[in-house]
């Protein structure tokens, strides 16, 4: 997941400097909505494993 959000980071920087405003918009949203996903991901995962853990 957290390559997808690396490969729209990319996308949106490439197609900004291009000038494309809506692609770049487009995927640095998407970057940012599969960001959020993966921080929340980890979040619960580590609070699982530390409750496993103790």
């Amino acid at each position: 997941m957290l390559y997808w959000t690396l490969v729209f980071l990319v996308v949106a920087l490439v197609a900004g400097l291009f000038g494309f405003g809506g692609i770049a918009s487009t995927a640095a949203g998407i970057a940012k909505i599969l960001f959020a996903v993966f921080l929340v991901l980890f979040l619960v995962s580590l609070v699982f494993g530390v409750i496993r853990g103790a």
